[in-house]
């Protein structure tokens, strides 16, 4: 019992830890879908690390000396609780830079050494209850570590979010880590008071001959490919999940809880893995996934995604508990496993972003399951062998004809952290040079030299962008805007002008001024600020806008640190006492109206929402988008200026909703039907 409930609560707190570290860190660096991955990066390393150290120290000490250093481990852990992230590792100066090492660092000093000894417990604790009481359960005791991690991940959105703000949360965890500590050292004293006792149960004796061989060099890679297999799908998964909708913890708690489920079932008992079935569901979903891969309809997608990355993981366990060694060697199948699992998400989180060009790891890992599933059949009934060669050869041209239909036609492709920029040109029925983030369309510029200055696609003269634009005054007006893109807005600049963009990207700032001639062509003054709007802003003195515009998006995710109380009371200090805030509120997914109410309410002002649906598709108007903009000001004079009183809805507050906090969002209550 011991032995079970401190590898229960350790992989508890392991997996409970990383959304709650990643959600307070996630508003440093823009609320980009790559923090997680990045984040994700960190804990299979050092879970690799932790099962390392597990491998070789039960492998080179004897159990007294293995115990006596990791208590030593445990007391220095102590020394760096709380896990609160120090301010001086938030992004600083108007960089825009590569954060991705930055995050690792962050990581590291934050929750590194109380991480590293959790992630050892697990083979750690097994290897010491084999070794003392010769039992055949110590995989069973991995199953239960994957449910404890699993009841962890779960509880997080449901009972630790909603309720407990991150301070509480972080030193919750901090106070329960303590409980581990004493739990673990007590099972390490324990586990050094020598071998079995006279009449324990022997079953696996023979298991335990010194004579038998060592996993061979095969069984290893073949136990690292098909790791590193499952973990890579959960990362691309989770990838395309979190640039469409928004990087918020439920959508990364419900990928990786699909992952850990396999991971019980098949490693809790052989009867949950029905090879026969998964194989045959894996040779049908890995094609039709792949099919899929770039489709935007999210609604069908998510679930196909969800289906195929159970199925799929469940391919990969099963098969590595088909391969799994006797417990002589258990800590170093869990090292080959853990390989696998950091190469996985190496792969998709460092390695794809760095050398691909755009968003093709999906249909990449979709291939190379469906070639490993080839190469475990194989060798059995040529009727499965040919199944399994027709599903690689479907996967594989699905996944080539995704990659030629992403880059078609396409001018630029730039890709770094925070995601793929492109352009591509449209002849008909006038020219349009359109920018995509991600797969999403945001909009671009007419060419012909009578429209080139012409606002369009959603910011287009009847959106609310231009009807905010024609209620101001004459008088010069100064303009701030987080989110640059094309630099549409710009089109509504006069001499006198300024205009201010925040743009986290530099490689949108670069394309902004290379493939667009929105700012060059302008007769105001601009200015583009690299960096985190929010940030940027909480460092600079007031700017004493006469107009915000928050139109931050990456694919039609949102930044959920942009639309909170803590970034709401920026805005207002950077606002004249009669200027507006206009938020972009156009998303197919979820509706922001209800937050930007409360937020408007709390501080004061009004919101109302100005819908635009193009009334023409000819000309130049073709280019016009529908739009749904949301205004915030104090100023009644501009809400009644004949432009926005004309279409302007007012927002009505919901009962019951909670204004959203640095500390608190709920993304469940405004996702669209």
């Amino acid at each position: 019992m011991l032995h079970a409930v401190t590898i229960f609560l350790s992989a508890f707190l392991l997996f409970l830890v990383q959304p709650v570290i990643a959600k307070q860190i996630l508003p440093w660096f823009g609320g980009a879908a790559a923090v997680w991955a990045i984040s994700l990066v960190f804990f299979q390393s050092v879970l690799l690390f932790g099962y390392a150290y597990a491998d070789w120290t039960t492998r080179r000490l004897n159990p007294r000396r293995q115990a006596w250093l990791h208590l030593a481990l445990l007391a220095v852990s102590l020394t760096t609780l709380p896990i609160i992230p120090d301010e001086h590792w938030k992004p600083g100066g108007a960089t825009g830079g590569e954060p991705t090492v930055l995050i690792l660092g962050l990581l590291g000093a934050t929750i590194g050494v109380p991480y590293f000894l959790l992630s050892t417990t697990s083979p750690l604790v097994q290897a010491w209850f084999w070794q003392r009481f010769r039992h055949a359960v110590p995989y069973r005791l991995f199953a239960l570590s994957n449910l404890a991690s699993l009841l962890a991940l779960l509880s997080y959105p449901v009972l630790v979010e909603p309720f407990l703000p991150l301070a509480v949360q972080s030193w919750s965890w901090s106070a329960a880590y303590g409980v581990f500590v004493v739990l673990c050292a007590a099972t390490a004293l324990a586990s050094t008071r020598g071998a079995a006792p006279a009449g324990a149960p022997t079953g696996t004796t023979a298991a335990a001959d010194p004579a038998e061989p060592p996993p061979s060099i095969s069984d290893r890679l073949l136990w690292v490919a098909l790791a590193a297999t499952g973990s890579a799908l959960l990362l691309a998964v989770t990838n395309h999940l979190t640039q469409n909708i928004a990087s918020v913890p439920f959508l990364w708690v419900a990928p990786l809880s699909l992952y850990l489920i396999t991971f019980i079932l098949c490693f809790d008992h052989p009867r949950w893995y029905r090879r026969g079935v998964f194989l045959m569901l894996t040779a049908v979903l890995l094609p039709v996934m792949a099919w899929y891969s770039d489709s935007l309809d999210l609604w069908t997608a998510a679930p196909l995604y969800a289906l195929g990355l159970f199925v799929v993981c469940m391919f990969c366990h099963g098969e590595l508990t088909l391969l799994k060694p006797q417990p002589r060697y258990l800590t170093t199948f869990y090292l080959m496993v853990s390989i696998g699992g950091a190469l996985g998400a190496l792969l998709i989180a460092i390695a794809a972003p760095n050398l691909l060009p755009g968003y093709y790891e999906l249909g990449i890992v979709l291939a190379a399951g469906a070639i490993l599933l080839y190469f475990r059949v194989h060798a059995a009934h040529p009727w499965a062998a040919a199944g399994a060669l027709a599903a690689t050869a479907a996967t594989v041209t699905f996944a080539i004809i995704g990659v030629v239909e992403y880059a078609a036609d396409t001018r630029v492709m730039l890709r770094n952290f925070y995601g793929v920029v492109r352009t591509r040109d449209f002849p008909e029925p006038v020219p349009f040079r359109a920018l995509y983030q991600g797969g999403i369309n945001h909009g671009g510029q007419l060419l012909e030299a009578a429209y080139r200055s012409r606002p369009s696609s959603y910011f287009g003269p009847s959106s609310g962008y231009g009807r905010v634009f024609a209620s101001l005054p004459d008088a010069p007006r100064r303009v701030g805007v987080i989110g640059l893109g094309a630099g549409a807005l710009a089109a509504y600049a006069r001499r006198g002008d300024v205009f201010r963009f925040y743009e986290i990207n530099p490689q949108v700032a670069a394309v902004a001024v290379k493939e667009f001639t929105f700012l060059t062509d302008s007769p105001a003054g601009m200015e583009i600020i690299l960096g985190d709007g929010r940030l940027s802003l909480e460092r600079e003195p007031d700017q004493r806008y006469d107009l915000l515009a928050i139109d931050a998006f990456s694919g039609d995710s949102i930044p959920m640190h942009l639309i909170t109380r803590e970034a709401m009371a920026t805005y207002v200090r950077h606002l004249k006492p009669d200027g507006a805030i206009v938020f972009q509120a156009t998303n197919r997914f979820v509706d922001i109206a209800p937050v930007v109410e409360r937020l408007a309410a709390e501080f004061g002002m009004t919101a109302v929402l100005v819908s635009d649906v193009p009334v023409s598709d000819d000309g130049p108007d073709y280019w016009i988008s529908s739009t749904d903009q949301i205004v915030v000001t104090r100023n009644t004079q501009l809400l009644a200026a004949e432009p926005i009183q004309s279409v302007a809805e007012p927002l009505p507050p919901q009962p019951g909703f909670r204004v959203w906090t640095d500390d608190f969002y709920n993304l469940f209550r405004i996702l669209k039907k």
